[in-house]
């Protein structure tokens, strides 16, 4: 018997890095994965006993409500939710004066705005079902001030702070709100931009605890923990998981 039995669990970006290694820790509890991606979203949920591959931008309203819709239409409900699509390795590193305004919109809508666009339909969901769990995944460079990716740096500090709001506002109705901060992990997206890895990877091995290479598994313990019953008094919360680069 695992801790997630009979749940049913959404994972954006699902299809491959983080959001797929969280998938499988999650399904090895017991829970029924749906994974929701731009791409390879049914490929995906095929390596998981009664997966659910939907393709659908997390940052359209329409899509993003047809996508709940369809989920509770063929699973019941949601349970979990793991907000983890975003923009990441795709991003030049320069300046802040030199990110076109475009950029900047595009990184908020992708990796904020979706957040609250996927928690507004799936949270009146949890709460008919008598609660839930989100958990958000943000990123340790808030935290550590990291220069020159300022639209992604920001909006990652942004999640913080939606998780805490969020968390006090769902309390009431039984939805746990909690949030992940991964430090540098050398997650497919990563690997597909070998120059993120060669200005990136030793300088973060070097100033952690744990002086090796973080993977996308390393952020999976952290995850099943806030979707299971061992965090039920737990909300509102973010856990640092960057091999002691930064102690929060």
């Amino acid at each position: 018997m695992g801790q997630l039995d009979g749940k049913v669990a959404v994972v954006t970006g699902g299809a491959q890095g983080i959001g797929n290694a969280i998938a499988h820790g999650l399904a090895a509890e017991g829970a029924r994965i749906v994974v929701a991606d731009l791409q390879g979203a049914e490929d995906a949920a095929g390596a998981f006993r009664d997966g659910l591959g939907l393709t659908a931008d997390v940052a359209d309203e329409a899509a993003v409500q047809g996508l709940v819709d369809e989920v509770v239409g063929r699973c019941g409900t949601i349970d979990v939710l793991v907000n983890n699509a975003g923009l990441y390795a795709s991003l030049a590193m320069r300046s802040f004066t030199e990110i076109p305004l475009a950029e900047w919109k595009q990184v908020m809508d992708v990796n904020v705005a979706s957040m609250f666009l996927v928690c507004r339909a799936v949270v009146p969901v949890m709460k008919e079902n008598g609660g839930g769990r989100v958990i958000n995944i943000s990123s340790g460079t808030p935290f550590r001030g990291v220069p020159f990716l300022l639209h992604y740096v920001t909006s990652k500090g942004a999640i913080v702070a939606f998780t805490r709001a969020l968390a006090k506002e769902v309390g009431r109705d039984g939805v746990l709100v909690n949030c992940v901060a991964p430090g540098f992990t050398m997650s497919a997206g990563v690997e597909a931009h070998p120059e993120v890895i060669e200005k990136l990877r030793d300088v973060s091995v070097a100033a952690r605890t744990l002086q090796r290479d973080q993977v996308p598994e390393d952020v999976v313990g952290a995850v099943v923990y806030f979707a299971g019953p061992g965090s039920v008094f737990v909300t509102g919360q973010t856990i640092v998981i960057d091999g002691g680069q930064y102690f929060h």
